[in-house]
């Protein structure tokens, strides 16, 4: 069953990569309104996690926010389709690093990096950043059920060096790369909701007291790996731009979940700056609690 929704589903892909930028974004007009307007696809989700950290805001500012969010939305899944044939030199006018050199001199000091970022703006084209520095890039991910969907996505990665692992591999194979003397830097979107049984931190991020990830900073200090965040800004559809903040390049001088509670405040930050691009369909605060 899992091969024939791929062989249906994977041509349907690849015709719609193929489309210029132009017609791509009027796929994705096409889309919002069937996932905003007929299926009302996580609705009362969104205006949920909308209302609880913005309770200040006006019922008009969050349905402005809304729409825009769900346009955004459809973008990424369309510039993420458009990543199975979208060349480098096009990527990288589309997506743009504003300072680089920062992970660059980082590997020049034999350093490998957590680079921590959160569901905001588009992470989709971060791969891009392999073609820039030398070392492997790693990216936690949650394996698909369809096995042939999963081969796909982790062959589309590895096409600038840069390889999809899963949550329970990370450890063993990050502590095998560093026996091997291998430079990486390791992307963790840290921002999701763990399950609240396997908790080891609570903090409040935007106002509300949840549960955070903890792992990318538990395997820095293993590791002794530098911890960078990613900040993304939409400049205008299509094109994105990324800049890099060191948190720390002496994780083992941090006390357990400082370099944790750093990262969200940077996330904080992010959201508070331009709200529409933040995964708001995502149950980030689903196990909050009361202080």
């Amino acid at each position: 069953m899992h091969f024939l929704a791929y062989i249906f589903i994977y041509p349907f892909l690849w015709l719609t990569s193929i489309l210029p930028f132009r017609l791509l974004y009027l796929f994705s007009d096409g889309l919002y309104i069937l996932l905003f307007r007929v299926f009302g696809y996580r609705k009362k989700v969104v205006s949920s996690n909308l209302k609880l950290v913005f309770p200040e805001k006006t019922e008009k500012e969050i349905k402005r926010i809304t729409k825009v969010f769900y346009h955004h939305l459809c973008d990424m899944i369309v510039e993420s389709i458009k990543s199975l044939t979208i060349s480098e030199a096009e990527m990288k006018k589309r997506f743009k690093f504003t300072n680089v050199e920062l992970i660059q001199d980082i590997e020049s000091n034999n350093r490998s990096i957590i680079l921590m970022c959160a569901h905001y703006g588009s992470w989709e084209w971060i791969f891009i950043l392999q073609t820039y520095i030398k070392a492997r890039g790693n990216a936690v991910y949650k394996q698909l059920a369809n096995k042939y969907f999963d081969k796909l996505v982790k062959r589309i990665r590895a096409k600038y060096n840069s390889y999809l692992i899963t949550t329970k591999d990370i450890i063993p194979t990050l502590i095998e790369q560093k026996k091997q003397g291998i430079l990486s830097v390791n992307g963790f979107v840290s921002d999701q909701s763990p399950r609240r049984n396997k908790a080891y931190h609570w903090q409040d991020f935007m106002g509300i007291h949840v549960p955070v990830h903890t792992g990318a900073e538990m395997l820095a200090k293993k590791l002794n790996m530098a911890v960078v965040f990613f900040k993304v800004k939409k400049v205008k559809r299509g094109f994105y731009e990324c800049t890099f903040e060191t948190i720390t390049e002496t994780p083992a001088d941090f006390k357990n979940y400082e370099i944790t509670d750093i990262f969200l405040k940077l996330v904080e930050q992010q959201i508070h700056e331009a709200p529409e691009y933040y995964l708001w369909t995502h149950k980030r605060w689903k196990h909050a609690r009361k202080h």
